[in-house]
């Protein structure tokens, strides 16, 4: 949470609105990534490539983790940032929906 600004922003990959949940603030969002990571506590980004370009940003990974019930999960995705003030101000995370 060091790297992201007072007032950031998280856009999750799933919920009801057209960006998938909406967080603002440090408070909300680092609650939403703990919650990431109760869910998967094996949780792994792996493979990683970053670029950044100007204010913008992009990391592609490789998400996988499992669930306490067992449930393994393994996708491509990609985080793009939005940096202002040498901050994380913007984090919209996307990954691809694998069918079992």
């Amino acid at each position: 949470m060091t790297f992201m600004s007072d007032d950031c922003v998280f856009e999750s990959t799933a919920g009801p609105e057209v960006c998938g949940t909406r967080y603002r603030g440090r408070e909300r969002v680092g609650a939403a990534f703990a919650r990431v990571f109760k869910i998967f506590p094996d949780a792994k980004f792996g493979d990683a490539h970053h670029f950044v370009a100007g204010n913008r940003g992009v990391s592609e990974w490789i998400f996988s983790g499992t669930t306490a019930d067992g449930k393994k999960v393994e996708v491509n995705g990609c985080d793009i940032f939005t940096f202002q003030s040498g901050k994380i101000a913007v984090k919209s995370s996307y990954f691809k929906n694998r069918t079992a």
